[in-house]
C-alpha cells in the first residue's frame, strides 16, 4: 500500500478528519494497480463515516437554455451556438415531475433554473410550485437558481426549500479560463449566505475542464474549506457548440482515483453521481465507484443530456445490497 494510503488509513478513517491538498493529488497520481486499495479504503471511509444508505436525487429543469453567462461546458447559454432553446416548465409540469421522481424512490426533488439568479417571475415561480408540490407529494425540495442575494436565500428558506445548489464547478485558479461573466467569488458568497440560512449547502463541479491534477486537488481542499452537505462529481459530457466541445472525456481510471480522493478529502459528506458518469464510467465503473466512496446517485435524465434509467441505477443498489435512504432522515 502506497504512503498516502497507509497514512489515510491511520488518520482519515478513524478521525473522519479528511486529507489535505497534498495528500489529494497523491491519490490523484497514484498509479492504476493501486486504484484498487483507493477504492477499497474510500469504500471503508464511506461507510464508517456516511452509513451503507445511498441517496436518490431526480432533477428537473424549470426554466431551460437562454442563460446570459458564458460557461464553457454549457450548452445552456445564450452566447453560444448550441441546439438548446429557452423554455418555461408550468406548475402542472413541475408536479408531475415531482411525483414520478417520487415514484422511482428519490427523496429529493431538485429545481433547476439556466440563469445568472432568478427575477421576481422566476422567484413567484418558484413560490408556487414548490407549494404545489408539497401539496401533491412527499419530497425534499431543492433548488438550484444560480446566484442569490440575502433577499431571495430568506425567500428560498420561508418556502420551505432545504438544499441548495450552486457549483463551484472548478477551482479557484482554474475558473478565469472556463467562466467569464461571472468570478469565482461570486458564487462563494452566493454559498456562504446560503450556509448562514440554515439550507443545506449542495456544491461541486465537473471533473475534465482542462484543469491539471494539481488543480483537481485545489478544488477538493476547497470544497473541504466549504463544508458541504452534498457534492456532486460531474465529468465533462462534451457539449456541441461551447467552447469546450473538443475536450475529451475523463478516462475511467482517472475518475475512479478522483472519486476516491474526493471521497478522503470529505469523509463526512454526500459524494453524489451527477452528469457524465454514463460516458465515463460505464455499467461496471459506476459499480466501481459505488464501492470507491460514492453514497448518493442522481437517477433518470439531467437538464440537457441523457441519464441511465432509474430502474437500472436502483437495481444496482438492491445488487449492491445498498439501502435508499429514507425521506426525510437528512433533516
Amino acid at each position: 500500500m502506497s504512503d498516502v494510503l497507509a497514512r489515510a488509513r491511520r488518520e482519515v478513517l478513524p478521525t473522519g478528519v479528511g486529507l489535505d491538498e497534498a495528500g489529494v493529488l497523491e491519490v490523484l497520481e497514484l498509479p492504476d494497480d493501486q486504484l484498487p486499495d483507493a477504492l477499497q479504503l474510500a469504500h471503508e471511509v464511506r461507510m464508517a463515516w456516511c452509513g451503507p444508505e445511498v441517496e436518490v436525487e431526480g432533477i428537473v429543469s424549470l426554466k431551460t437554455g437562454g442563460c446570459p453567462e458564458d460557461c464553457h461546458f454549457c450548452s445552456q447559454s445564450g452566447l453560444f451556438q448550441s441546439p438548446v432553446r429557452s423554455v418555461w416548465l408550468d406548475i402542472p409540469e413541475l408536479v408531475k415531475a415531482a411525483q414520478q421522481t417520487a415514484a422511482s424512490g428519490a427523496s429529493e426533488f431538485c429545481i433547476v433554473a439556466a440563469v445568472r439568479g432568478p427575477d421576481a417571475k422566476l422567484m413567484k415561480q418558484m413560490r408556487d410550485g414548490v407549494k404545489a408540490i408539497k401539496e401533491a407529494v412527499d419530497i425534499q425540495v431543492a433548488a438550484s437558481l444560480g446566484m442569490l442575494n440575502q433577499e431571495q436565500v430568506d425567500d428560498l428558506v420561508d418556502m420551505g426549500v432545504h438544499r441548495y445548489n450552486h457549483n463551484l464547478e472548478t477551482c479557484k485558479s482554474h475558473f478565469p479560463k472556463v467562466v467569464t461573466t461571472h468570478s469565482w467569488e461570486e458564487r462563494w458568497e452566493t454559498l456562504r449566505m446560503v450556509r448562514e440560512s440554515g439550507m443545506e449547502v449542495c456544491c461541486g463541479g465537473i471533473l475534465g475542464l482542462g484543469e491539471s491534477l494539481a488543480q483537481r486537488a485545489e478544488f477538493a481542499a476547497q470544497l473541504a474549506e466549504l463544508q458541504p452537505h452534498e457534492v456532486p462529481l460531474n465529468f465533462i459530457n462534451p457539449r456541441p457548440g461551447t467552447p469546450l466541445e473538443e475536450l475529451p472525456l475523463v478516462e475511467t481510471s482517472d475518475a475512479l482515483r478522483a472519486i476516491a480522493a474526493f471521497r478522503l478529502a470529505l469523509p463526512k459528506t454526500i459524494l453524489r453521481y451527477a452528469g457524465g458518469r454514463e460516458l465515463t464510467l460505464g455499467d461496471l465503473g459506476t459499480r466501481d465507484g459505488l464501492l470507491g466512496g460514492i453514497n448518493a446517485v442522481i437517477v433518470g435524465n439531467y437538464l440537457t443530456t441523457l441519464g441511465r434509467p432509474a430502474d437500472e441505477d436502483l437495481s444496482l443498489l438492491v445488487d449492491l445490497n445498498m439501502p435508499i435512504k429514507a425521506l426525510n432522515t437528512t433533516l
